[in-house]
C-alpha cells in the first residue's frame, strides 16, 4: 500500500460469529449448511454439494448468512492446504448457515469497508503464507488461533479507493480464470477422447478370450498397512515405500505424501512386496484404479487400500493396466464394492473380476495405439499443471503489487 497509510485489526473491522450446531429443541427449519468441501481452490463457494440439514431455528436466527459475510474455515486444512482460507458469501436468495468447522466475519461499518476489497486482503494475506504461522495440529485436524488471525492488519483507505482495487483485481483475475479454463478444457476434451478409443480397444473381438484376473497372474496380494499399524514400523528414512491409496494417481505413481516402513520389517510380510512391473489396484474409491509399479531403486510394500497383480510372463502388462483401467473391468468393481462412506471392494472380488486377451500381436498393437493417446493427456496434465501454477503466481503477483 501506500506509504503513510494507516490500518486497523480485522477484529476491530468486523464481528465474528461461531458456526452451527445443529441443536436439540424445536421448533426446526431446514437450512443449507456451508461446510470446509463448499470452498474451491479459486476461493469461491461451490454450491451443488451443499447439506441440507433441520436445525434449531433459534441457533440458525443468529447464524443466518448475509450478503457479503466473510467465511473463514478455521479447523481442517492439511499438510498441502493450510487451514484459513476465506471464501465470500454473495447469495441474496435462500436460507443458509455455516458449520462449526467455520467462522463468518461481518462487516461492522459498511460505509468504510467493501466486502469484496476485505476478501481480497485476507486472499494475499493467505496466499502469501501467514495463516502457517497461525495454526496448531491436533489429533490430525489443523485449527487456526483464531485470536491471532483477528490481528491481521486491514489498510484503511477510501471506500472509492477500495471499490477502484476490487475493480482491478476482479477483471484481472477474470483473464486468468480464462485462461486456466481454457487449458482445464483442452485436458478435458483429452481424457474424453482417450476414454473413448479405450472402450472401442477393449471391445472384444472374434479370438479373443475371456480370463478372470485371477488366471492372467501367478500370484495377488493385498498388504498389511491398515489403521492398526503399530508406530514402530513407520520410519522417517527412505528405505521401504508403502504404497497408499494417495499414490494411485490417475497419471501414474504419485510420491507426495509417501510413508516408509523398515528393511527390517519387509521381512516379515514379503508376501506384500510389490517388484516393478506388477500391477497395483486401488481397492477403496476410486476402486479399481491402477498403475504400474515403477522402476525403482527403492523397494516398495502394499498398504491395506491396494493390491498386487503379478502377471504370467507372456502378457503385455501395458495392455493388462489399460484393460484394467477401461469402463468394462471399472463397472464389475463398482457393481461389487461394500461398505457405506468409505466403500471398498476385496482381494477376492478383483481376482473374479472379468476382462478380454487377445493374441500377443493383437495386444502389441492395441497398446502401440492406446499409448500414443495416453502420452498426450500426460503431457496435457503437465501442461495444465504448469498453466495452473502460472496463474496462481500471477494473481499473488498483482495482490503483492497492491497490498505490499
Amino acid at each position: 500500500m501506500k506509504q503513510g497509510t494507516t490500518y486497523q485489526k480485522l477484529g476491530d473491522v468486523c464481528d465474528v460469529i461461531n458456526g452451527l450446531w445443529k441443536g436439540k429443541k424445536p421448533p426446526y427449519i431446514n437450512v443449507g449448511v456451508i461446510r470446509n468441501a463448499n470452498f474451491t481452490k479459486s476461493f469461491t463457494l461451490r454450491y451443488d454439494n451443499i447439506e441440507y440439514l433441520d436445525v434449531e431455528v433459534r441457533q440458525y436466527e443468529k447464524r443466518k448468512l448475509q450478503k457479503g459475510d466473510l467465511i473463514v474455515e478455521k479447523s481442517g486444512g492439511s499438510e498441502k492446504q493450510p487451514v484459513g482460507r476465506a471464501v465470500l458469501f454473495e447469495r441474496e436468495d435462500g436460507e443458509f448457515s455455516f458449520s462449526n468447522f467455520t467462522s463468518i466475519l461481518r462487516i461492522k461499518d459498511k460505509e468504510s469497508f467493501n466486502s469484496k476489497f476485505l476478501f481480497y486482503v485476507l486472499l494475499f494475506i493467505y496466499k502469501r503464507g501467514d495463516t502457517l504461522e497461525m495454526q496448531k495440529a491436533t489429533t490430525g485436524i489443523h485449527n487456526i488461533e483464531f485470536e491471532k488471525y483477528l490481528n491481521i492488519s486491514v489498510p484503511v483507505i477510501s471506500l472509492a479507493e477500495q471499490e477502484r482495487i476490487v475493480e482491478r483485481l476482479y477483471a484481472a483475475f477474470a483473464q486468468i480464470d480464462e485462461l486456466k479454463s481454457n487449458a482445464e478444457r483442452q485436458l478435458a476434451e483429452a481424457r474424453a477422447l482417450f476414454q473413448s478409443a479405450l472402450t472401442q480397444a477393449m471391445q472384444p473381438k472374434p479370438g479373443w478370450q475371456e480370463k478372470t484376473l485371477g488366471d492372467i497372474t501367478t500370484s495377488m496380494a493385498d498388504g498389511p498397512f491398515g489403521s492398526n499399524l503399530k508406530k514402530e514400523h513407520y520410519t522417517d528414512r527412505p528405505e521401504v515405500r508403502i504404497i497408499q491409496l494417495s499414490n494411485i494417481g490417475e497419471d501414474g505413481w504419485r510420491e507426495e505424501n509417501t510413508k516408509y516402513t523398515t528393511f527390517e520389517h519387509l521381512k516379515s510380510i514379503q508376501r506384500s512386496e510389490v517388484l516393478p512391473g506388477d500391477i497395483v489396484i486401488a481397492k477403496m474409491m476410486p476402486a479399481g484404479r491402477a498403475i504400474i509399479c515403477p522402476s525403482h531403486e527403492a523397494k516398495f510394500v502394499l498398504s491395506s487400500d491396494a493390491v498386487r497383480a503379478t502377471l504370467k510372463d507372456n502378457l503385455n502388462r501395458r495392455f493388462v493396466f489399460y484393460a484394467i483401467n477401461s469402463p468394462y473391468f471399472r463397472k464389475q468393481v463398482y457393481e461389487n464394492v461394500s461398505g457405506s462412506g468409505r466403500v471398498r471392494t476385496s482381494l477376492t472380488k478383483l481376482r473374479a473380476c472379468k476382462l478380454f486377451i487377445p493374441s500377443n500381436d493383437m495386444q502389441d498393437n492395441v497398446v502401440k495405439q492406446i499409448d500414443s493417446l495416453y502420452k498426450n493427456v500426460r503431457d496435457l496434465e503437465e501442461i495444465n499443471r504448469k498453466i495452473a501454477a502460472e496463474c496462481d503466481a500471477m494473481k499473488q503477483a498483482l495482490l503483492r503489487q497492491i497490498f505490499e
